[in-house]
């Protein structure tokens, strides 16, 4: 029985938001390298939220590749365009539990994904967007990376990044208290985060009625549009 159960369910899931178009993306995580990566660290499924552009690169790639290189990967691929509910149901998913096992969450360097993946504490790759200007989607991803809270995912290596995932799958930071004292940047993941979100957008201590929040977890206050 527990030779059956050696690979279990293992999903990744990668997301692009819902205001920018990110086709380089989705075009790496398809590409032979980047699922063979996926297939050498035993994943199962790759969920892409892709966006509607997105969503005929997956088609195209759906029509080249044969059965018998889907036989070779034996990985599940399947996509979306957005939901409109939100992407907490996938993310969970990628933490896995009960049986299936813990996979991955690779996300572009917008700071509403980042903290939704933070705070579900499931491992994440970050990949900013090179197209989008006047962003500090590069330096968000160097200083989260840099605290040690995910992976600095680079277009063009990300294989590199998974198997960095893979390795830093135990000593990944969870997402902590405010004011840990863990600031080795002198400027603090909330100032990285108020300079992505904008001036009118702040990290602040959730509410203590609020029961299901955890002692010193944190909300983010902004416009949705901005922050996934």
């Amino acid at each position: 029985m527990a030779a059956e159960n050696v690979r279990g369910k293992k999903l990744c899931f990668v997301t692009i938001g819902a205001t920018a178009s990110f086709d380089a993306l989705i075009q790496e995580v398809l590409s032979d390298r980047f699922l063979e990566a996926l297939r050498d660290a035993s994943y199962s499924d790759l969920l892409l939220q892709h966006g509607m552009e997105g969503g005929k690169i997956l088609e195209d790639f759906r029509k080249k590749s044969t059965s018998k290189s889907r036989q070779l990967y034996d990985l599940n691929i399947r996509g979306f365009d957005f939901n409109k509910a939100g992407l907490g149901q996938e993310m969970r998913a990628a933490k896995g539990g009960n049986d299936t096992t813990e996979g991955v969450v690779i996300s572009h360097a917008g700071s509403g994904s980042i903290l939704d993946a933070l705070r579900i504490a499931v491992p994440l790759i970050v990949v900013p967007n090179p197209n989008l200007l006047d962003n500090h989607q590069v330096e968000l991803a160097e200083e989260l990376a840099s605290q040690g809270y995910v992976v600095h995912g680079r277009l063009h290596d990300l294989p590199s990044a998974i198997r960095q995932s893979e390795a830093n799958r135990v000593t990944q930071k969870s997402w902590p208290p405010m004011n840990s004292g863990e600031d080795p940047s002198g400027r603090g993941l909330a100032g990285v985060m108020d300079d992505e979100m904008g001036t009118h957008q702040r990290i602040a201590p959730r509410r203590p009625k609020q029961a299901h929040a955890a002692t010193g977890s944190v909300a983010i206050h902004h416009d949705r549009a901005n922050r996934i």
